[in-house]
């Protein structure tokens, strides 16, 4: 089980190689998890089994930066190793919405395939640096946060 965050980015980018073009450049990886926010598990673990609901209604996954596309792998839920490619997106199509910058959880809303409405991804504070290449990286949110508002890039709504 990884526990360093450089450990478990070796490992993404282990797996990922595998199946990545010749010549792929890995610039960012960050692990997140979707699901509520972390701030209710906090609260719902003083409550028998809603703790434990709310932990099983998460979904874990590492966002990987190249220089040609983002790929979200999913993570496993105990020993956090990378599992197999979930989404995969050209770099300058990557489906943000939003990006919240906080001081302990970050969060991101991506238009997901599949999904009705944009899928909230929490990222701790241990993977800040990565995340802050991430959204450095990623074109402007194609919708904007707030209706009439201009669409900012995710660099400008994480300074805000």
């Amino acid at each position: 089980m990884a526990i360093r965050r450089s450990k478990q980015k070796a490992q993404v980018i282990a797996r990922l190689s595998e199946i990545a073009p010749p010549g792929e450049q890995f610039i960012a990886c960050v692990h997140c998890e979707s699901g509520p926010s972390p701030w209710l598990g906090i609260l719902f673990d003083e409550i028998p089994l809603a703790g434990l609901i709310v932990t099983l209604m998460r979904r874990f996954y590492f966002i990987t930066l190249t220089n040609t596309s983002v790929v979200m792998n999913s993570a496993n839920r105990f020993t956090n190793r990378p599992g197999g490619v979930v989404y995969s997106f050209p770099r300058n199509a990557f489906p943000v919405v939003s990006v919240k910058r906080a001081r302990l959880w970050s969060s991101m809303y991506v238009q997901l395939p599949g999904s009705n409405k944009p899928t909230r991804l929490n990222i701790d504070r241990y993977w800040r640096g990565e995340f802050d290449q991430l959204i450095a990286g990623l074109p402007a949110p194609t919708l904007p946060a707030q209706a009439g508002a201009p669409a900012q890039s995710a660099v400008e709504q994480a300074q805000a």
